[in-house]
């Protein structure tokens, strides 16, 4: 637990001079004007938090890595998720900076933004399945996939898909780092019963870059995770999944990330084909926020669906 320690106390140390650096240039969230009103007062809270948690679990990650990891293979799973969790933050990082010296929360077009994650998933797939760290799909019901094509094809979709869906629970004070730490210290205890010490070590180091993010991300929020933390969570999740050779059990694991991208899909095509929306607002926590919920409510009621649903995935995975 000692790399979890240090990542909380080196990301809580490095927040508050983070903050302050961004109050001093003014750099600030931009609200979009169609969310709820009360998110208005939230405007001008400093963004970009995941740089501090990022760079922290880069630095221990490398540098325990080298005393914690007694294999080659460990290691290796190691870097080819520091290379992920870089990557979609790079992404992240140049959307947020956009949006700030632009002062609008319009950052990299939607296409931009959907290109990189292509190209960077593409790069990691093949990194993955070239290095000999994923030569197998396997899927429910004893289906399993030894196919290169269809092997980086899924990686490609999955990586990509998740990079988003975090990104969309990111929208209330403490939701998705929240959600993010069960995530990570389900797929903590899969990798122990593995013994995929490089995986273990990484989820352990995020888990306590989060949990010090947390302290100053809960409601009220000082300080927002931005597209840098949001995207290279998500993308980092399915990346350990499939690593771990359990790629479907980000479905469980992560299944606020699921059920919110679901919402927007059901949202958008039922309004294109009827003209009547199905929720209130979406992603679904504004829709309970519409309906009265505070952030706390949301935040407790996700956190325990993510947790039970993780147990059970743990349980059945690591039997």
């Amino acid at each position: 637990m000692i790399p979890l320690l240090i990542s909380a106390v080196l990301t809580a140390i490095g927040l508050p001079f983070f903050i302050r650096f961004m109050h001093k240039r003014q750099f600030g969230q931009e609200i979009l004007a169609i969310g709820p009103k009360w998110h208005e007062q939230k405007s001008g809270t400093p963004t970009m938090g995941g740089t501090v948690f990022i760079v922290v679990a880069v630095v221990v990650s490398l540098l325990a890595g080298m005393w914690w990891t007694q294999t080659t293979a460990d290691y290796k799973q190691l870097l080819t998720a520091l290379f992920g969790l870089l990557g979609f933050a790079i992404i992240g990082f140049l959307d947020d900076g956009l949006k700030i010296f632009r002062h609008r929360n319009e950052g990299l077009t939607s296409g931009q933004k959907f290109s990189l994650q292509l190209v960077l998933s593409t790069v990691i797939a093949l990194v993955a399945v070239l290095s000999g760290q994923v030569t197998t799909l396997n899927l429910p019901f004893n289906i399993t996939f030894q196919s290169t094509l269809i092997i980086v094809l899924f990686t490609i979709i999955w990586l990509t898909g998740y990079s988003n869906a975090f990104n969309l629970t990111d929208g209330i004070d403490g939701l998705a780092a929240g959600n993010g730490i069960i995530s990570l210290l389900g797929y903590y205890f899969i990798a122990r019963a593995q013994d995929a010490q490089g995986i273990a070590l990484f989820c352990l180091v995020l888990v306590g870059g989060l949990i010090g993010f947390l302290l100053f991300n809960r409601k009220p929020a000082s300080i927002f995770m931005g597209d840098v933390g949001s995207l290279a969570i998500g993308g980092v999740l399915a990346i350990i999944s499939l690593l771990l050779n359990h790629p479907l059990t980000l479905l469980f694991i992560g299944i606020v990330y699921a059920l919110e991208t679901a919402s927007v899909m059901i949202q958008v095509t039922v309004f294109k084909r009827t003209g009547h929306r199905v929720f209130k607002m979406t992603p679904i926590h504004h829709h309970f926020e519409m309906s009265g919920w505070s952030e706390w409510r949301i935040d407790i009621v996700f956190w325990l669906v993510t947790l039970v649903s993780t147990i059970i995935t743990v349980l059945w995975v690591t039997q």
